[in-house]
């Protein structure tokens, strides 16, 4: 029997939990009965009762396997040891809020099983607050002038092949992209369509500022479009200020010298200021992640490891 994995990043989902493993299990007990599954729950560091409802799953399921970090290092940490970890045939990720239809995991399968090697479910809607929405809009529809191939809406759930679980273990980027990772592995691609369902336990702990963070690490991290933008930008500030250099000369040749030039001064040394302060920036938050990779920090520090 082939063996279908799940890897499920955890960080302050108590009460969600359990319901997550008995919607998994009566899927794998009905329609999915000729497959065996195993479940690995990464806890990234949860500071609430998270850690103790998947001791009791353990002890009831052996299926249920657990990896504890030390602290929390994000959901992308959680997902690559989560995904280091698993034996199956294939892998499904997936949270543990309940957002995501398990009912479509069947269908998954199922493609899977006709020869798709990634199936994604991405977002067509979802049911939750207007900023939410609108931010995720925002960030996706940039996202795709980089990766054209992404959804437009974005996704968080999907089925991986195990060679491609394979190639996406050899990506140690720390801060990466793991969508564009996914459409980037080159695999055959199904992609099915649902709605996000609106969160009804516990609190989603997405905030803004990870949210800005993961949008300046997927730029980043998948186009020198910054970089080359940064070049235009300065080659077009020291196009403008030598035209303007020959109109001062002009003028002065002329005897057409403004009596004050405060006014051009001023706005040249705004604009010329903050070009330069933005490339600065952008320089910046390359040589963050530059010097990130080269300290070779671990990605996460796994405290238990309970299979």
């Amino acid at each position: 029997m082939k063996t279908v994995s799940f890897a499920i990043p955890v960080y302050r989902n108590q009460g969600s939990l359990r319901l997550t493993y008995e919607r998994i299990d009566a899927l794998f007990k009905s329609k999915l009965a000729a497959f065996e599954y195993e479940i690995v729950f990464v806890d990234d560091g949860s500071d609430d009762n998270s850690s103790n409802e998947l001791l009791e799953l353990h002890e009831n399921d052996k299926r249920v396997k657990i990896i504890s970090f030390s602290r929390n290092f994000g959901q992308l940490a959680a997902l690559s040891a989560g995904l280091s970890s698993v034996g199956g045939d294939c892998s499904v990720v997936m949270s543990a809020d309940l957002q995501e239809p398990v009912e479509l995991i069947e269908q998954m399968v199922l493609e899977w099983e006709k020869g798709s090697e990634i199936v994604i479910g991405h977002r067509i809607d979802r049911e939750d607050d207007m900023f939410s929405r609108f931010t995720s809009r925002v960030f996706y529809s940039m996202m795709r002038l980089f990766l054209p191939k992404l959804p437009s809406g974005g996704f968080d759930f999907c089925l991986l092949d195990r060679k491609c679980v394979d190639e996406l273990n050899k990506v140690r980027e720390k801060n990466k992209f793991f969508q564009g990772d996914i459409v980037s592995l080159g695999f055959n691609v199904k992609f099915i369509p649902y709605k996000r369902l609106k969160r009804t336990i516990g609190k989603s702990q997405w905030t803004f500022a990870k949210k800005v963070k993961f949008l300046l690490d997927s730029i980043i991290s998948t186009s020198y479009v910054p970089l080359r933008f940064m070049s235009l930008l300065g080659f077009l500030t020291a196009l403008m200020g030598v035209l303007y250099g020959a109109v001062i000369v002009y003028s002065r040749m002329a005897n057409r010298t403004p009596f004050t030039g405060w006014a051009p001064i001023m706005i040249l040394l705004l604009v010329i200021g903050g070009v330069i302060m933005l490339m600065l920036g952008i320089i910046g938050e390359y040589i963050w992640r530059i010097y990130d990779e080269v300290k070779q920090r671990p990605t996460y520090i796994i405290k238990d490891k309970i299979f």
